[in-house]
């Protein structure tokens, strides 16, 4: 057994695998998992880098993995940083600022990486799982990208475009430092047109609808089946290995879109960090189920944390 601790720094959050991996027998123990909502990508969009106010926020987070670390004794660590860091003109501060405090550099990967990353950890475990045909196709829906891969035991092809929740949510819902509350028409309309055309891309190199079973991955569609289960708190239990049907996700929708702040933050299996970009989150995995022909989604909490987990060992 190897104690490794895997960090993935996204647009929207920052979270923590601590796992004992034993590569001989295909096992990933997990020991902690965590999150925190960092909103590393604030602004990225607009300005090309990194806030100061953001930077802080992550760092903290750093500071608290750094002690959950330390008390595990994790052997091995691997930090890998996404999308916002990928955009940023200043992600060289970004980079000396967790090199200070978890004594690893952070690598920004590409695209495709996070792709491989994301498939791996989705799909490790469903190989014993007959009724589930393939070949899979992971969506791994973040906060300033979204990463499609298409595969069976290994990649065959994947894509990664700049839709996110957070992305989407500041480009078209935020005017004056204010989202729209709830989102007008036009705006919904403006994001539905940013995705299609996103999926236009992807499709050149994807096949979406030669996929047997469509899998989701990350908080949009975590949150999106903990509402379908109505569930009272997140329950990881619960989502991991749920279903979502295409009706559930559209009625879930069209319900988010219709609602106010105040009406999506007492949802109780709503994290505080996502009651703002949900709309948008929730929009993207709409529109990719319906350009998959997928009338489910297979809900998977394992994701590129378990697969950058599995790198390590």
């Amino acid at each position: 057994m190897t104690r490794v601790a895997a960090i993935d720094c996204g647009t929207n959050s920052i979270r923590l695998l601590v796992a004992d991996a034993d590569p001989s027998t295909g096992e990933l123990v997990e020991l902690d998992r965590r999150m925190e909502i960092v909103r590393l990508g604030q602004g990225v969009d607009r300005t090309g880098r990194l806030a100061p106010e953001a930077l802080e926020r992550t760092f903290a987070a750093c500071r608290q993995y750094a002690e959950v670390i330390k008390e595990h004794g994790a052997q091995k660590i691997r930090f890998v940083a996404t999308s916002a860091s990928r955009d940023a003109e200043n992600r060289d501060e970004f980079v000396r600022g967790v090199l200070g405090i978890l004594g690893v550099e952070p690598e920004v990967i590409s695209g495709d990486q996070e792709a491989e990353f994301s498939f791996t950890g989705a799909t490790k475990e469903l190989a014993g799982r007959d009724h589930l045909a393939r070949p899979y196709l992971v969506v791994d829906i973040g906060g300033g990208s979204t990463e499609f891969v298409v595969g069976d035991e290994h990649v065959r092809a994947a894509c990664s475009v700049d839709i996110g929740c957070v992305r989407m949510t500041e480009r078209h819902l935020v005017h004056d430092g204010v989202v729209s509350d709830p989102p007008t028409v036009g705006q919904i309309a403006a994001i539905r047109a940013d995705i299609d055309a996103a999926l236009d891309l992807v499709e050149q190199s994807v096949p979406l609808a030669d996929a047997a079973t469509l899998v989701g991955l990350a908080g949009t569609v975590t949150t999106v089946a903990a509402i379908a289960l109505g569930l009272d708190a997140y329950d990881s239990e619960a989502i991991h290995h749920s279903r979502l049907s295409l009706d559930q996700v559209q009625e879930i929708t069209e319900r988010l879109l219709a609602s106010t702040h105040a009406e999506r933050a007492v949802i109780g299996a709503m994290h505080p960090g996502r009651v703002d970009v949900i709309n948008s989150g929730a929009l993207i995995l709409l529109a990719v189920m319906k350009r998959a022909g997928a009338q489910e989604i297979v809900v998977s909490e394992h994701d590129i944390l378990d697969g950058i987990g599995w790198s390590i060992a």
